[in-house]
Formats: C-alpha cells, sequence, structure tokens
C-alpha cells in the first residue's frame, strides 16, 4: 500500500462492506452526475481493474474521497484515477496516486443501473 506523506495516516477504509455514495461534481460527467447516488462496495487496496469506477482517497489529501475512473494500476495496490470529464482535473494529475477504497457497482438514483463504459 502507498504511505502517505510523513506525520499522516494512511488512507481510510470504508465503515461498512456497502455504502452509498452521493456524487458532487462535474468530474465524472457523463458517466455520473452531480447528484447522482451510487451503490459502492468496499474493496481491498489492489482489487481493482483498469476501467472501473471506484471511490477513492490520496495519500497526499486522506480527507477528500472521490468518484474516478481506474486509468493505470501502479505498485503497492496504489492505483492512477482520472475523472471521465476531461476539464476537470481533480484526479491523480493533481494529488497522485490514489487508494481505491471501494468499486461502484450501480448507480441508484435517478437513473438507476450499471454505468456506462468510459467515454471514447
Amino acid at each position: 500500500m502507498i504511505s502517505p506523506r510523513p506525520g499522516r495516516r494512511p488512507p481510510a477504509a470504508l465503515p461498512s462492506a456497502w455504502v452509498v455514495a452521493r456524487v458532487t461534481g462535474p468530474s465524472m460527467s457523463p458517466t455520473v452526475r452531480h447528484g447522482d447516488r451510487l451503490l459502492v462496495r468496499r474493496v481491498r487496496p489492489g482489487r481493482v481493474a483498469v476501467g472501473d469506477v471506484v471511490l477513492a482517497r490520496f495519500p497526499s489529501r486522506p480527507d477528500l474521497l472521490v468518484v474516478k475512473r481506474v486509468h493505470r494500476l501502479l505498485d503497492d495496490g496504489a492505483v492512477d484515477v482520472r475523472g471521465d470529464n476531461p476539464l476537470v482535473t481533480d484526479d491523480s494529475r493533481a494529488y497522485g496516486p490514489a487508494v481505491a477504497v471501494g468499486r461502484v457497482v450501480a448507480r441508484l438514483r435517478p437513473r438507476p443501473g450499471r454505468l456506462a463504459p468510459p467515454p471514447s
């Protein structure tokens, strides 16, 4: 697992095996939009694949919990995450490697169902 800056704790795991996350902001548009509710299943670091939409934390910003797509797998269970909206860069390009703490399983509201694949 990747290490946070000296003196900081590693990114926190999700509090339970399943959580509902509410999306804020446009970084994953058009796949998920501001206000969407997502069903998320907790994962261990290193248990995600490229293309998965995940809930992730950055060791450099442990207070920040983001919904992003796994762009690349890195060493020690870390991932490079990116938003589907190319105009917003609040992802690994700004904060460095991330730790995936959950995998998005489905959208619950307002448009229930599975998420679309990454845009071309």
